[in-house]
């Protein structure tokens, strides 16, 4: 539950910018590139610490290191409170990124050495649905407080609440002992990982698929929802809640089934040739429809989704104890290098459009066909390199 109040707020920062991007967009008179790369400030901070968080995760233990990691949020958060100009709102992003970089990580490194294999699963599973609390509450929530104490007011309650969660991380979370574990010596090496068969197969996946995935959740569904299928603000806030709920309750019945039906790697890259796909098909008919592709469409998207979730415990579970950190913070570098950049890539795009005097909507469209595209290839690069796995 400790836990489960840091991966809520790291979520909740993480989709906060879709709802409140109007107010940021009229204050600082934001170009849509400037929204995207804002945004993927976020992943910026959040995929620069990864590879030394799997080192320090492995050694000294969630306990410690995501306490420490949130006193960089609260930094960040109170800065992007106060700030005056883009710059500063794009420095606090990447601090928060920064901030919040272990709250999934240290779970899900915990829970390697605490849980068995298809536990690990139903616990990702089910962090992922908190996560889905968290965007959930960055939809209405937020806009219910944006006219009362308005957007810099809502990041100084966040920073309160951050440090009420990190007085809970050092009262309630395990001491971390690495001698205990069956493979005392913390000697993993983060070559073994990036060589690994597995984790090479979904690189592509996890900048493309992944990223795009965080990329549209977490910001530009609620844009697509103002200015393509012209809602307005107020419609996009409830159109953003709508998809978070669907997703939340997907993930607590996917946590519930799939100890069920996926128990190793092997069931768990079995299901993702299958169900990987799907969200493609769901983005290519929201690109075909247009305008007339909302709300419901984009729900149908991060729904059809779910199956990536599969690939983090799955990479979680090809490598040792002493190697679990550095594997998941390596898998997540790729997630959120990759949504940093197509956040922004799609920004660029759209402007590029419009600058080409293409309308808006299909601006809109252009970028999102890149993400379809990208993604395509990433899957079937995956599919091939999985045709017989052997381990």
């Amino acid at each position: 539950m400790v836990f489960a109040l840091g991966y809520f707020i790291s979520t909740l920062l993480r989709a906060i910018t879709a709802t409140i991007s109007p107010e940021l967009v009229n204050e600082f008179d934001l170009s849509a590139g400037e929204l995207g790369l804002l945004g993927g400030g976020y992943f910026l901070g959040f995929a620069s610490v990864q590879i030394p968080l799997g080192y320090l995760l492995d050694l000294k233990g969630p306990r410690k290191i995501v306490s420490y990691f949130l006193s960089l949020a609260i930094i960040g958060l109170i800065l992007f409170a106060l700030a005056q100009n883009f710059l500063t709102l794009l420095i606090s992003r990447v601090i928060i990124g920064i901030g919040v970089g272990a709250c999934l990580m240290g779970p899900l490194t915990a829970y390697r050495v605490w849980y068995q294999d298809e536990t690990q699963q139903r616990s990702n599973s089910w962090m992922l649905m908190v996560g889905a609390i968290g965007m959930l509450s960055s939809s209405l929530p937020v806009q219910y407080f944006l006219p009362t104490i308005g957007w810099r007011g809502i990041f100084i309650n966040l920073a309160i609440l951050t440090l009420i969660c990190i007085i809970l991380i050092i009262i309630f979370i395990p001491k971390w002992n690495v001698e205990t574990l069956d493979e005392s010596k913390n000697n993993g090496k983060l070559e073994e990982i990036w060589r690994n068969d597995l984790f090479k197969s979904l690189v592509p996946m996890g900048l493309f698929n992944y990223g795009g995935l965080f990329a549209i959740q977490t910001l530009w569904a609620g844009p697509w929802m103002i200015r393509v299928s012209g809602y307005t603000p107020e419609e996009s806030a409830q159109g953003l809640f709508l998809i978070y709920l669907l997703m939340l309750i997907s993930f607590l019945f996917w946590g519930y089934f799939i100890p069920k039906i996926s128990k190793n790697v092997n069931d768990a890259i079995k299901l993702l040739k299958f169900g990987a796909p799907l969200n493609l098909i769901v983005l290519a008919i929201i690109i075909y429809l247009g305008p007339d592709a909302g709300a419901l469409h984009w729900s149908l998207f991060v729904v059809a989704s779910i199956f990536l979730s599969l690939s983090q415990p799955a990479v979680g579970m090809a490598f040792s104890l002493t190697n679990a950190g550095k594997a998941l913070t390596s898998f997540n570098l790729l997630l959120f290098v990759g949504a940093f950049f197509i956040q922004w890539i799609i920004g660029i795009i759209i402007d590029f459009g419009i600058n080409l005097n293409f309308s808006e909507i299909n601006s809109f469209k252009f970028a999102m066909i890149f993400v379809l595209v990208s993604s395509l290839i990433s899957y079937l690069y995956f599919l091939f390199k999985n045709i017989n796995p052997t381990n």
